[in-house]
């Protein structure tokens, strides 16, 4: 570090000013960190749940929600990872004493040989010097870099928006051979709601090779969303399940996908899917179709419904039985409606958990409730958190039973296509035409009828653990 800014104060006087860049800047450490020897989970386990079982269980949920249930997961289970010592004591050290400004005296000969014959050593230059930083991990900078007179201004560089996205996407099709008109590249912008320009530009190289892999050098529409969806979920797993759980993963998926169409406002459903991948059986992806910075109560508890639907579901269409397959669901569920109740003014009480848990209120010596009467009314933040769930699992179930069909009817789309687009979603729901699948088979009351004799062959073959006696109907 201090031969970097040798270099730099050089270049300084030589040019009049010099810029230089840290990227990474967190990675320069964090001395609370290093005297700590760094901080992780409590218990060193891996994170559970939300997105790591066999439904993506954040997938279908809006980014600002599954943000918070990252963050939730970190922080409730124990300190989030810190800096983790990263370049070193010595290293940031020296840079801290760097940007602290100290004047820095000209050479040997400035210094000894000027003393020497009696003159005056000159005065240390202005080096112009500018720090310019940059970082994912605000959070795990020193403190010490952040104070005036070193880091004198912090800007932060946010997602861009809708029309940013555009100018980047044709930006960078410019340079490459495509058929893309104006209205998909203004639909591109809009189901990729919080791409960067670096995501922008891997999704167009990665079209761009599925383009040549496929013989030609032009980009179309279908390399842009395979593209699109390669990057975001990662390649599926080339496996095949046995009818019956292919049936259960379908209808746990279609239950996701029917209460998030109907139900959900503020999201829309980019695809349905029940091609394994590396850390899920299937999954419903849902984007934003605006750029949006409020939530409200009604979001968050359609959130919940769509999460709670899997649970719902299998135990309507499999005879009360479920898998482990909605664990994923069930806690990004709790968490939401934990912090509806405790923290966002969207539940049976005002207070906050927060603030009631850092001034003790109800601890041992934290004050005394008025009269057991008024505890029982105001339960417990579990019991709360339990009615609010159970609440809004009554109205799942009630919502699936009425849709019975629709449920049924999207589990055979994504048993016959494996993967949907969010139009398609919509046209088997609906029973219109879609971009690739006709819905409107769909509402024919015959087919509707094998489909039901299919899904009651898949039941018994679940109790039984054999194979269905009727294989899966084809639209004619």
């Amino acid at each position: 570090m201090k031969s970097l800014f040798r270099k730099l104060r050089k270049l300084a006087l030589r040019y009049g000013g010099v810029v230089v860049f840290f990227d990474e800047a967190d990675s320069l450490g964090n001395r609370g960190s290093i005297s700590s020897g760094g901080q992780q989970r409590s218990d060193g386990a891996k994170i559970p749940g939300i997105f790591g079982d066999s439904c993506h269980g954040g997938a279908y949920l809006s980014p600002a929600t599954a943000s918070v249930l990252v963050r939730e997961s970190f922080v409730v289970g124990g300190a989030a990872g810190g800096g983790g010592g990263g370049g070193g004591m010595g290293t940031l050290q020296a840079l801290l004493t760097e940007l602290s400004g100290l004047k820095k005296p000209r050479g040997f000969f400035n210094r000894i040989v000027r003393r020497t014959l009696g003159m005056r050593p000159k005065n240390p230059p202005k080096y112009r010097i500018l720090v310019v930083m940059a970082t994912n991990m605000p959070e795990a900078l020193d403190e010490a870099l952040l104070r005036p007179g070193r880091i004198d201004r912090m800007y932060r560089v946010g997602y861009p928006s809708k029309a940013g996205r555009v100018r980047t996407y044709e930006g960078y099709l410019a340079k490459v051979s495509h058929s893309l008109s104006a209205e998909e590249i203004d639909k591109l912008a809009t189901i990729t709601p919080y791409a960067t320009g670096a995501t922008i530009k891997d999704t167009i190289n990665e079209a761009l090779i599925t383009a040549i892999r496929n013989g030609r050098t032009s980009i179309t529409w279908p390399d842009v969303i395979k593209a699109k969806h390669l990057k975001e979920l990662g390649p599926s797993e080339d496996v095949e399940y046995i009818e019956r759980e292919r049936h259960a993963v379908a209808v746990h998926e279609a239950c996701h996908a029917v209460m998030a169409h109907r139900v959900r406002q503020h999201m829309a459903i980019d695809l349905a899917t029940i091609e394994k991948g590396s850390d899920y059986l299937g999954m419903v992806a849902s984007i934003p179709p605006d750029d949006q910075f409020t939530r409200w109560r009604s979001e968050y508890e359609s959130d919940i419904l769509v999460s709670l639907a899997s649970l719902a579901g299998e135990r309507m269409f499999f005879d009360g039985d479920n898998s482990s397959g909605v664990s994923g669901d069930l806690e990004s569920a709790t968490t939401i409606a934990s912090l509806m109740e405790g923290h966002w003014g969207m539940g049976s009480t005002i207070s906050s958990h927060a603030s009631n848990r850092r001034f003790e209120v109800g601890a041992p010596g934290g004050g005394k409730g008025k009269d057991d009467s008024a505890k029982e009314i105001r339960h417990a933040l579990g019991d709360r958190i339990e009615d609010k769930l159970s609440g809004l699992l009554a109205k799942a179930e009630k919502f699936l039973t009425e849709n019975r069909a629709e449920v049924l009817s999207l589990a055979h789309a994504l048993e016959t296509y494996k993967t949907l687009s969010g139009e398609d979603v919509a046209a088997v729901i609906d029973g219109t035409q879609g971009s690739v699948v006709d819905g409107r088979p769909y509402k024919n009351v015959d087919f509707l009828a094998k489909i039901e004799e299919y899904h009651q062959a898949s039941l018994v073959a679940h109790r039984n653990h054999e194979k269905p006696e009727i294989q899966l109907p084809l639209i004619d």
